[in-house]
């Protein structure tokens, strides 16, 4: 039986401090600001949420004229994974693209301008950056949303980007630990397990997380993820293995935990988002993130009713919930009280990023198109944590410097052939993500390329298979710079 909390006792209070959630609209509705006041203290953002960095900076001072400490947070990793600019696309490449330049200088920069332009809209908290190893190159979620295969260059990075973020005055929230990388299964679908031994996962999965520790990153968010050599029973998010003697005990880390969003299948498909929430409370973590699907007043109820009745019940206890809501109070005053940015906007730090992040294959006998070309771009199913609204791909950019440009999205067995109908006599140009991952993408190229070999290929996602076509450029991700940067090599710009 749920027991229905009431008024502003200070259980109630931790346990609405402790939750996350999101909500509809461009402004914050009744409930929202009601529940500030009655204890809530953070509030995530996505791109729903968002049409400019006016609206945003309204929004944000909605929020802190109900609650001045209010910790607004947001999904910011810049690249593929955009809220700032969800319906342009990213004037930051993502993390793969930091990686394929390891220059550390430069991930600083590009960490610290996004988070000046965060914290210049009243935003102090950012679900970024992600530190997890890709080494599984056939990962469905994660993939450019690395900065690589290579441990030791995730770690170096993850440090310089949570330096460059919180000198800002935004707070790094590191992810997504204890490591996502060596999956094959998207947790927002269901449970990814990760079966290598112990000493695999201190050598490869943690040592980014060290790093970031030790950069002095203000949050961690945690994986839906089954690690069997930490925890055979539960996912890391809900296990005390995982977060209190793992992450706490044995790496030492104070700072606030995270979850993942609860809504996803990982979490809520076995436990359901009330069960799941005390759990995670339980084991360890100090933030309940939900709001990407559920994000109404009524979510927020629930959950907190289900921390109050599980504090009487016995199943939690009440000063791990105090403490976990102590923790997010701290971090609230650090954004309320913390660093601001003096350092001059660098507008230009995301495009000297891709630009220098692009991979050219062919280049030394390709001669720039001066005529509009016909940019094919071959479509995956949209990986949730990038979204579909966000668009991507070289055809705005190309069309900018070759006015008369056309495109198509093609999918499926026959998109080789339903290109070259749909191109004529056009130059082809041709855009993949992640071809290494889709055979009916590698099966189209084939196709594309043996009738017309002089196709350009653009790969926006994990370069892992060989480069092919007249010119091969590899993106290293599909932000907007990324296909600007594309755009100037094929039109000689």
């Amino acid at each position: 039986m749920t027991t229905i909390a009431r008024g502003t006792d200070t259980l109630t209070r931790d346990a609405l401090t402790v939750l996350q959630p999101g909500f509809t609209g461009t402004t914050a509705p009744d409930w929202l600001l009601r529940r500030l006041g009655e204890g809530l203290a953070s509030v995530g953002l996505f791109g729903r949420n968002i049409v400019s960095p006016e609206q945003l900076s309204a929004l944000t001072a909605q929020l802190r004229a109900e609650r001045p400490d209010v910790l607004v947070a947001i999904d910011e990793e810049g690249g593929d994974v955009t809220r700032l600019e969800a319906r342009t696309g990213s004037s930051f490449p993502g993390n793969h693209a930091l990686g394929a330049v390891d220059d550390l200088e430069l991930t600083h920069a590009v960490a610290r301008e996004l988070g000046r332009r965060l914290a210049a809209c009243g935003v102090h908290l950012n679900w970024a950056p992600s530190a997890d190893v890709n080494s599984n190159p056939d990962n469905p979620v994660i993939g450019v949303r690395s900065f690589g295969a290579d441990t030791s260059l995730v770690a170096r990075h993850t440090a310089a980007y949570v330096t460059g973020l919180q000198s800002a005055g935004v707070a790094a929230c590191t992810k997504h630990f204890p490591g996502h990388g060596d999956t094959a299964v998207d947790s927002h679908h269901a449970l990814p397990r990760i079966d290598v031994p112990a000493d695999v996962l201190h050598a490869r999965e943690l040592a980014p997380f060290r790093a970031a520790l030790a950069a002095g990153t203000r949050a961690v968010m945690s994986a839906h993820i089954l690690v069997p050599a930490l925890d055979p029973d539960r996912p890391a998010t809900l296990s005390r293995p995982v977060l209190t003697d793992l992450l706490r005990g044995e790496l030492g880390y104070q700072g606030l935990i995270v979850t993942d969003g609860m809504e996803m299948r990982a979490v809520s498909g076995t436990y359901g988002i009330e069960h799941g929430s005390v759990l995670a409370v339980a084991a360890g973590a100090d933030a309940i993130c939900v709001g990407g699907g559920l994000a109404d007043d009524e979510t927020v109820r629930r959950l907190r009713d289900a921390l109050v009745a599980a504090v009487r019940s016995g199943e939690l206890p009440e000063e791990r919930l105090a403490d976990a809501a102590r923790r997010v109070r701290e971090l609230a005053a650090w954004t309320a009280n913390g660093t601001t940015s003096d350092t001059a906007p660098d507008p230009e730090a995301g495009l000297r990023a891709a630009r220098r992040a692009l991979t050219v294959t062919g280049g030394e006998s390709f001669t720039p198109l001066t005529e509009a070309p016909y940019v094919a771009a071959f479509t995956p199913v949209a990986n949730i944590a990038v979204g579909d609204e966000t668009p991507w791909g070289v055809a705005a950019e190309l069309a900018a410097l070759l006015p008369g440009t056309l495109t198509g999205s093609f999918t499926g067995d026959s998109a080789g052939t339903d290109v070259l109908a749909a191109a004529g006599e056009r130059r082809v140009v041709a855009v993949v993500r992640d071809e290494h991952r889709h055979p009916w993408m590698a099966k189209a190229l084939t196709t594309l390329l043996a009738a017309r070999p002089d196709t350009v290929v653009v790969e926006m996602g994990v370069p892992q298979a060989p480069p092919r076509g007249q010119l091969h450029l590899a993106t290293h991700g599909a932000a907007r710079v990324c296909g600007r940067a594309a755009a100037e090599v094929i039109a000689g710009v």
